[in-house]
């Protein structure tokens, strides 16, 4: 059962591999600190924060969000460490509130790696401190425990670091806040929040209490998700899945390559509804400066609708189970009413509220998903390329694009209370995360009936199919595709990419072909960085391709020595932010000869799966969602036109 914590109280620790999970409601910073059996933070190495995310058995977030997961692994820290503090801080300098007192209290949650809870703590009675000691996990006797802490620090991050005992805290702060400040610039802000009052779920309320959804934050990722994972995700790491909910403050969601200063154009019109009746729905019927920004933002915003549409009912059904339990307890707790004509009129009595009350909570799910189902029906046929499913007519009359589309669909998401109603989960671009398409069988629902040889061929499809949809976004000549196959298995699924030229090398094979392709790649963050902190971005050498760069690793670890596998990991953390990006083919059963080396790896990557499968969480009520992947539809030749397209653009283009 999970402890509630109370500031000052205690918990054990039944494992020492855990999850700490964070949500607040604006963007915060997390991290963590080492102490001694004193609670003194030696050194700076003893710290992990943004700009160090990773320690011996800590692996925290690397920018602000109002959504964190903490990794921590108890029997991999230091033996000198007996105490690790989270610790939580308002980041300085890019809007936003400045004091936790104006903000919603932050949640901490102490989780197994499975998603348990085995202790959480709302963070209380905060006013003017814009830092905190949430929960400090400490040693005692051999076994590990945490405690709620909830110390806040009106000084901030440098206050706070300094009462631990670190000489350097003001250095440090100063550190951190510098680079998220930098992570925040290079993101892409999340959807906007709606005006006070705009409900989405356009509905008339008669009585029955409409689930409308009120306006939400969206996950980090630049976002969940989520989904999970999560979903997505929300959904994704810039989806329904993926990146971090925005600021109470005005929110830029300019896109980055657009330079006008005009206001968004509103909204087209909803037609006049018939009195009583829905509002019809509008394709585009969101803020935004285009129509794919607006279409952006109602996808996020039918996400919201549909997760806090099913929590209602779901809370509505748990409520009415519980009212019916304690009302037959009462009846059977009085031995004089335990029997007869009076007990039988009680239970049938106890029945029928909670079969009104179901029922009730049912019929304003019906309504809300039926006026959900008509909004997507319109707005499915409008969604651009970027956002569309591959059977979308929109790609007979693709062209390659003049500018980055601001997100890509990577599949759908769904619940069970509606299986057609599908939401299209998008993620981000440029891709702040990288993709890891799971070909093995952990964790997949039993009822998934694919054989693994069969499993493995449909996550080679299912990455071409993710390449694909990349090249075909991006301008002529600025996203690059490289693969790793090391045995060559995949080469039937990898054969689009290389007949039509857009591969514009063969796919690497053997342990030499995997180290000439890392090597490569790893010389290329190297030169990036090094130019971007340097300001000498024209000392580049001339034959660097500067374009976006994702690299398909197929059947992982095969072919990987130790040496390799440190440098994919390198390219798994760094690689991002100067435009490489990673998209793991791999069954993590493969590489269970590493053990925990390659925890981080598969952490730092969104996973997704080449099947449907309930593997997304969304940030806000925990939905498992299910999720299906974006695939060719059987026969169709749409990848080959596309590829042959932007093969052409290059060509047009000199690139």
């Amino acid at each position: 059962m999970t402890a509630e914590l109370v500031r000052g109280q205690n918990h054990p620790l039944p494992q020492t591999r855990l999850e700490i999970r964070v949500s607040a409601g604006h963007p915060i910073v997390a991290g963590a600190t080492l102490g001694d059996e004193q609670g003194t933070v030696r050194g700076t190495e003893w710290v992990a924060h943004p700009a160090a995310p990773q320690l011996p058995g800590i692996d925290v977030s690397r920018q602000a969000a109002a959504d964190h997961r903490l990794a921590v692994d108890l029997g991999a820290v230091p033996e000198a460490v007996h105490r690790v503090n989270v610790l939580l801080a308002l980041p300085t300098g890019v809007g936003g509130p400045t004091r936790f007192g104006a903000m919603p209290a932050p949640f901490v949650a102490v989780t197994g790696l499975d998603g348990t809870e085995v202790a959480s703590y709302t963070i209380t009675d905060l006013d003017s401190e814009s830092a905190v000691v949430a929960l400090e996990l400490y040693r005692r006797q051999g076994a590990w425990k945490v405690r709620a802490v909830g110390q806040g620090y009106a000084g901030g991050l440098a206050a706070m670091l300094h009462d631990q005992g670190l000489p350097e805290a003001a250095a440090l702060a100063a550190r951190i806040n510098e680079a998220v400040a930098q992570g925040m610039a290079r993101s892409v802000a999340p959807p906007p929040p709606r005006p006070d009052g705009e409900g989405r779920v356009r509905t008339a309320t008669a009585g029955g209490g409409a689930a409308t959804a009120e306006p939400a934050a969206v996950p980090q990722q630049a976002p969940p998700p989520a989904p999970p994972g999560t979903a997505p995700g929300g959904p994704g790491s810039g989806g329904p899945g993926s990146g971090g909910p925005g600021s109470g403050g005005p929110v830029n969601y300019q896109h980055p390559g657009r330079r006008t200063s005009a206001p968004p154009t509103p909204p087209p019109p909803a037609p006049p509804a018939e009195p009583g009746r829905p509002a019809q729905p509008v394709a585009g019927d969101a803020s935004g400066w285009t129509m794919d920004e607006r279409l952006y933002n109602q996808v996020w915003g039918m996400f919201e609708d549909l997760a806090r549409t099913a929590a209602a009912y779901r809370s509505a059904v748990d409520f009415a189970d519980s009212r019916m339990e304690k009302e037959l307890d009462g009846v059977l707790s009085d031995p004089r009413t335990r029997f007869g004509p009076e007990a039988d009129a009680a239970r049938e009595q106890a029945r029928a509220k909670h079969t009104a009350l179901v029922e009730q909570a049912r019929a304003v799910l019906d309504r809300d998903l039926a006026q959900l189902a008509a909004e997507a029906e319109v707005v499915e046929p409008a969604l651009p390329p970027a956002f569309a499913r591959w059977d979308s007519p929109v790609w007979q009359a693709y062209q390659v694009p003049m500018e980055i589309p601001m997100a890509l669909r990577l599949g759908e998401l769904h619940l069970p209370e509606r299986r057609d109603l599908r939401i299209p989960m998008l993620v981000r671009l440029p891709l702040e995360r990288g993709l890891w398409i799971d070909s093995g069988r952990d964790g997949l629902s039993e009822a998934v009936a694919v054989d693994s040889g069969e499993l493995r061929r449909l996550a080679a499809d299912t990455a071409v199919a993710h390449a694909a949809r990349l090249l075909a976004v991006y301008p002529a000549g600025e996203f690059t595709v490289h693969v790793i196959d090391p045995a060559g298995s995949a080469a039937a699924s990898f054969a689009p990419l290389l007949r039509s030229g857009v591969l514009r090398e063969p796919p690497a094979t053997g342990a030499q072909g995997v180290s000439a392709m890392l090597a490569a790649l790893t010389r290329r963050v190297d030169l990036v960085q090094m130019a971007v902190r340097s300001g000498a971005a024209d000392a580049l050498p001339p034959d660097l391709d500067i374009a976006e760069q994702l690299l398909i690793v197929h059947d992982f670890p095969h072919g990987f020595d130790d040496r390799a596998v440190t440098q994919l990991r390198y390219l798994a953390d760094e690689g991002p932010s100067v435009g490489v990006h990673l998209m793991m083919v791999a069954d993590r059963r493969d590489a269970q000869a590493y053990g925990p080396v390659l925890d981080p790896l598969w952490r730092s990557l969104l996973r997704v799966t080449p099947v449907p499968d309930e593997h997304l969480a969304d940030p806000w009520v925990g939905h498992a969602w299910t999720y299906e992947p974006s695939l060719v539809p059987a026969g169709s030749q749409v990848v080959e036109q596309v590829l042959a397209r932007v093969v052409q653009a290059r060509q047009a283009y000199g690139r």
